[in-house]
């Protein structure tokens, strides 16, 4: 858990297969994903529309500024100083393993289906 300065970091974003994902959306449940969709999407654009790095901050402007002496200089100390720890992911490696589980079962299942098939066609 190393704090890392945020500032000019962006989070990587994972693109959503959004025609994938409305196959699999039941029509009574269109509605919700719809909304859904919609506010993803806005708040996509939203952190596409900010700058990679935020503005640099004018401490010199705000010496001459402020009236009272060494409050800037404090101030840009503190700010350097500021580290904003980055959250550990503690989710995607339990995803990976259920997504690896639900595959296995998947081809288990194709594989049985497809047997049971071949034996029904002798039958017939």
């Amino acid at each position: 858990k190393t704090p890392c300065n945020m500032a000019g970091r962006r989070p990587a974003l994972k693109a959503i297969d959004w025609l994938a994902f409305a196959e699999r959306v039941p029509p009574n449940q269109r509605t919700m994903f719809n909304n859904l969709k919609t506010r993803s999407d806005a708040i996509s654009a939203k952190l596409t529309s900010l700058p990679e790095k935020p503005a640099a901050i004018d401490w010199s402007y705000y010496r001459s500024a402020v009236a009272k002496a060494g409050m800037v200089d404090e101030f840009e100390k503190k700010f350097s100083a500021l580290k904003v720890p980055e959250p550990v992911d503690t989710q995607t490696a339990l995803i990976n393993a259920q997504e690896a589980e639900a595959n296995r079962t998947a081809a288990a299942y194709i594989e049985a289906s497809n047997a049971r098939i071949a034996q029904y066609e002798k039958q017939v």
